[in-house]
């Protein structure tokens, strides 16, 4: 039988957040580098972000202990305004891997509870499908397309959702062709 798992962390969220990131909810504790969102050394989210922001891939990457920086990562996201969490607080494994696509959600994450911690943020963006039609069932919207958003409103605040494309390297896009879609993303948004 399946065990429920409970989301090990508590939101990422800094007093200036203008941008909330969901992904799905964190991969099994043996795949972590470090104790925060996106922990897989071999997700490429960080990777993503050190292209855009600071022109070097790696920058973000310990290569010496295979694992992330995580202060200079909490830093950079509290410099920026970015805030982190997962569309879902509890999950059941339905095999034990880090994919999306054997992740039941047992209990979504509640996104107006959520917002009622970030004032000023207008923007939530989704890093994969799961969180994606998680958040759509939640909250009624259109579904944009990949590396678009559409606009709802969430207890009286009108919210852009951005659905991006998974960091996973699952995923059929190059890292390349990823980091344009959140560069754009960062570009309206106002943070790059």
């Amino acid at each position: 039988m399946k065990r429920t798992e409970h989301h090990p962390w508590e939101p990422f969220i800094p007093q200036n957040t203008k941008i909330l990131f969901l992904g799905s909810f964190p991969p099994p504790r043996e795949r972590w580098s470090m104790e925060f969102y996106y922990p897989n050394i071999i997700n490429d989210f960080w990777r993503i972000i050190g292209i855009i922001f600071f022109d070097e891939k790696e920058y973000f990457v310990n290569k010496a202990e295979k694992k992330f920086k995580e202060k200079e990562i909490k830093e950079f996201l509290t410099l920026k305004g970015i805030a982190l969490y997962d569309a879902a607080t509890e999950v059941v494994r339905l095999k034990e891997n880090a994919s999306d696509k054997f992740l039941e959600i047992v209990t979504p994450t509640n996104i107006t509870a959520l917002l009622a911690q970030t004032p000023h943020c207008t923007t939530i963006v989704t890093t994969g499908q799961k969180a994606t039609d998680t958040l759509i069932a939640l909250l009624g919207c259109k579904e944009p397309p990949i590396g678009s958003y559409s606009t709802t409103t969430i207890a009286g605040r009108t919210i852009k959702l951005w659905r991006m494309p998974s960091s996973s390297r699952a995923y059929p896009l190059t890292i390349d062709k990823k980091a344009e879609h959140y560069r754009n993303l960062f570009i309206k948004e106002g943070l790059l």
